[in-house]
């Protein structure tokens, strides 16, 4: 009976299902990153915090989960990667769960940051390896569609956080967004099956101990400082995680305090227009990637360069305009822009890296994209006390400025490079 019901993975579609329940769990990933930054004010003012303290909370999260997700990469590449990415949802969840208890400062500290950031550290890895196995000739516009579940988990939790935090408090908006984490954990244990590996014809001769020869810790790091593209697409990463962080965190409050929205409206404002376009962005720029990528793989960085420097004016706009409607424009102008970046990161990542190394190299690129965008929150945090909030989001625009430039000039120069390199390996 139990083998009536046995999931087939060599079916063309059950791709497509891997795909719908990772995208699942990183709509919850998000949304349950983002139900804390909408309600930071209820927390600040509910539990007697300065705005540098609930910056140091989203610090230390970040800085956490950056030292835990190489380790989160390197067992990605040698154990189970279903049960990694599901084990990993109902720990973050359950943390997520326990936030709403915090009545401190340190409290908080611990179940959001150190067990929530702890939990979600296996998660990434994991999944964007998992679905780039299943997706080999769809890779682009696959991830490209996963990346939707980032942006509609941030507008979902923008409006339902800030609903439910205001109506019911913030910590039910906590204990909702874990309830619903867990169901969907319970979901993926019967539903998600690992990716059998192809076998090559020259492997069939190859040494027992060969074939079975596992990942060591420090290879990502290797395989990632080793290859010049890599090493560029970290840097860029990391200035692009620094830039969201610091607007994921403080555009909620931005809109609170200088528009005078009420916490519902500026959760949802401040989220929907960046994300929304985003979300069309991305889907446009996964199938572009596809297209380009058969001309000429190298189009793909280019295409992250060009998204960074056009979304530089939208980022001057939304931080300095007095108008609202003139705001929104800089929200979905930014959110458009950035979706060249995102719908190429892990695409652009796997071409010059081999895939045995996939999880792990994915791993040492968020440590450090994450290790530096950590300090966003904490240091705008304090550019709001002498400088304003417009000041932090104009000089958000000069890092990715530099990022796109770099982007554009090094897909010309390094990456074909390595990208014929891996191909000859293969």
């Amino acid at each position: 009976m139990i083998g009536k019901f046995k999931i087939d993975t060599a079916k063309p579609g059950y791709k497509w299902e891997v795909l719908a329940l990772l995208w699942i769990a990183f709509l919850l990933n998000q949304a349950d990153r983002q139900a804390f930054n909408v309600v930071l004010p209820l927390i600040r003012d509910d539990l007697g915090l300065s705005d540098v303290l609930v910056g140091t909370i989203a610090t230390i999260f970040n800085l956490f989960y950056a030292i835990l997700v190489p380790i989160g990469g390197l067992v990605g590449d040698r154990f189970s990667k279903k049960w990694i990415v599901t084990l990993s949802i109902l720990f973050w969840s359950m943390a997520t769960a326990l936030t709403g208890l915090s009545n401190g400062f340190l409290m908080i500290v611990l179940t959001r940051s150190l067990a929530t950031g702890g939990g979600e550290a296996f998660f990434g890895p994991a999944n964007y390896s998992l679905l780039a196995q299943y997706h080999t000739k769809t890779r682009a516009f696959a991830m490209s569609v996963h990346q939707t579940a980032y942006y509609l988990g941030i507008i979902l939790s923008g409006y339902v956080a800030g609903y439910v935090g205001e109506m019911f408090g913030w910590r039910n908006a906590f204990y909702i967004f874990g309830s619903v984490g867990i169901i969907h954990a319970v979901i993926m244990i019967f539903r998600l099956k690992d990716k059998k590996p192809d076998v090559k014809p020259d492997e069939l001769q190859m040494p027992e101990e060969k074939k079975t020869e596992k990942t060591g810790f420090l290879d990502g790091f290797r395989v990632v400082f080793k290859t010049p593209t890599a090493i560029l697409l970290t840097l860029c990463f990391s200035g692009l995680i620094f830039v969201l962080t610091g607007y994921l965190t403080w555009m909620p409050t931005y809109l609170y305090e200088n528009f005078h929205m009420d916490l519902a409206k500026a959760g949802f404002h401040s989220m929907f227009y960046t994300h929304i376009f985003a979300f069309f962005g991305v889907l446009i720029a996964g199938r572009l990637s596809d297209i380009l990528g058969k001309i000429k793989p190298g189009y793909r960085m280019a295409m992250q360069g060009l998204g960074l420097l056009a979304a530089v004016p939208f980022i001057f706009m939304m931080g300095n305009s007095t108008a609202l409607w003139a705001v929104y424009i800089g929200l979905a102008g930014f959110g458009f822009a950035r979706a060249f970046f995102d719908a190429n990161t892990y695409t652009v990542l796997y071409d010059v890296i081999p895939e045995k190394y996939h999880s792990s190299a994915s791993g040492v690129m968020i440590m450090i994209g994450f290790g530096i965008g950590a300090l966003a929150p904490v240091i705008l945090g304090a550019i709001k006390g002498s400088r304003g909030l417009s000041f932090r989001f104009t000089s958000l625009s000069i890092i990715w400025l530099v990022c796109g430039i770099l982007m554009v000039a090094g897909s010309k120069t390094l990456y074909m490079r390595d990208f014929n390199k891996i191909k000859h390996e293969e």
